[in-house]
């Protein structure tokens, strides 16, 4: 598989899920552990570990002001290989400086000496408050109970995505086995993420661990494609993070893997069921969205709509109060630099038609309110231009959202 993925005409893959997360791919441990980087004492210190150097890919985020860690993993992961990715909740480590990179650094070289390997060959990822530094010696201390509390089982793979949750309600792991013709292979993943999700090509912090043989080029177009076609496609407050990070981490010890095109069909399906999780849990969310722009020109063009109907703060306060406002709507998609023709518009809520050439039609308002009611919200705007279509999920926005965050750090 030194190829670029593909899509071909084969058969669609089997994709069965899979309790657990990361550890669920054979030959990948993982740990989460108190380490007292946050005050409440709760675990915030995770790591995934493969037994050998094994191929890597990264997205990370395009935010000019990035974190140490970031700026370590991407040295790091620039030759295509590691062996574990540490994890740490309780201060981002970006605005830092240098005593925030030679935390970072220096934890590299922490695992790397438990786990006999190099320190190139370690990943690093944080989370949590921008300027805070890392408490660093009880966060170096920590790193060899960490080693010490590696577990190949679904308990260490739950406790490494419950140690890196900062805003998270509830931990976020998936995990599919994908078959196809040829054989067959497991994805896992884990991710933690509330708020500050609008990336380009990443959010939040993510480890996935296949045993598909992906490798160099191969393996970070597989990761991209899955990235934007998920991760990239949500969002819940319009605020792209210092931190964001996407990792993969791909063993080959898959005896006969499926094709190509199905490893991708896995990634993506676990990439898509995370993405997921991450906007239902997004901060003081009480509706997930699931926004259909269709009849656009193109996908870009779609997307581009979508993304600016998504990040719009009124569009989702009218959402959080159950009101069918589709002027707000209008309003969000004539302001991105996507050109098309108002009068073709027509948006509707649920099964409820609301607007029609751009303008208002007849509703019944009950039923209006009925398909904005808190849980699952559909909302389709078809734009009247081709047969081009996007789909991005996003959260309301409530009350509870600004209190999270007006409270964060006090």
């Amino acid at each position: 598989m030194s190829g670029a993925v593909g899509t071909g005409a084969a058969p669609a893959p089997v994709l069965e899920p899979l309790a657990g997360g990361v550890t669920t791919t054979p030959g990948i441990r993982a740990a989460g552990i108190a380490a007292g980087l946050k005050p409440s004492g709760k675990p915030d210190l995770a790591l995934v570990a493969a037994e050998e150097p094994v191929a890597a890919a990264a997205v990370q985020t395009r935010n000019q002001v990035f974190a140490a860690p970031v700026a370590v993993t991407r040295r790091h992961v620039a030759d295509g290989r590691a062996r574990a990715v540490l994890l740490n909740a309780g201060s981002a480590n970006a605005c830092t400086g240098e005593e925030g990179l030679r935390t970072a650094e220096d934890s590299a070289a922490a695992v790397a000496a438990a786990l006999g390997c190099a320190a190139d060959d370690v990943l690093l990822c944080s989370t949590g408050v921008i300027g805070v530094p890392i408490p660093r010696e009880p966060f170096l201390a920590a790193i060899p109970r960490a080693v010490a509390a590696l577990r190949d089982d679904a308990a260490a793979g739950d406790a490494a995505a419950r140690a890196i949750m900062t805003t998270d309600t509830v931990p976020k792991k998936a995990a599919v086995r994908v078959s196809d013709a040829s054989g067959s292979c497991v994805v896992g993943g884990m991710a933690k993420g509330a708020g500050m999700l609008a990336p380009e090509l990443a959010t939040m912090l993510c480890v996935l661990t296949t045993d598909a043989p992906l490798a160099g080029a191969a393996l970070q177009q597989a990761l991209q494609q899955a990235c934007a076609t998920t991760f990239g496609r949500i969002s819940v407050d319009g605020c792209m993070s210092t931190n964001d990070a996407v990792i993969v981490l791909a063993t080959g010890t898959a005896a006969q893997p499926p094709s190509p095109a199905s490893v991708q069909a896995g990634l993506e399906a676990v990439c898509a069921r995370l993405a997921e999780a991450m906007v239902r849990d997004g901060e003081g969310a009480s509706r997930l969205v699931r926004l259909r722009v269709c009849g656009a020109r193109s996908e870009d063009d779609a997307l581009g709509l979508a993304r600016a109907v998504a990040d719009s703060v009124l569009v989702r306060t009218a959402i959080a109060g159950g009101d069918p406002n589709w002027g707000r709507i209008l309003a969000a998609m004539g302001a991105s630099p996507v050109r098309f023709d108002p009068s073709r518009v027509a948006v509707r809520v649920g099964d409820v038609t609301v607007c029609r050439g751009g303008v208002v039609v007849p509703f019944d308002p009950a039923a209006a309110a009925a398909a904005l009611a808190p849980g699952d919200v559909d909302v389709t705007v078809d734009v009247g231009a081709g047969d081009a279509e996007a789909t991005m999920l996003f959260s309301d926005l409530t009350h509870e959202y600004v209190t999270i965050n007006a409270e964060y750090t006090t």
